[in-house]
């Protein structure tokens, strides 16, 4: 079976909705994730 465990995975529209759920989901999974978005910044 394959895992999303320390894969990187690239999501945009990251600030809400589905691309934040998302985002959630793949973090507890233990996934790299990079976030995108035009109104969110992380440093």
């Amino acid at each position: 079976m394959n895992t999303i465990e320390n894969n990187i995975i690239i999501i945009t529209g990251a600030s809400s909705g589905i691309g934040e759920e998302t985002e959630r989901l793949f973090v507890k999974n233990s996934a790299k994730v990079v976030l995108c978005s035009r109104q969110l910044v992380i440093y």
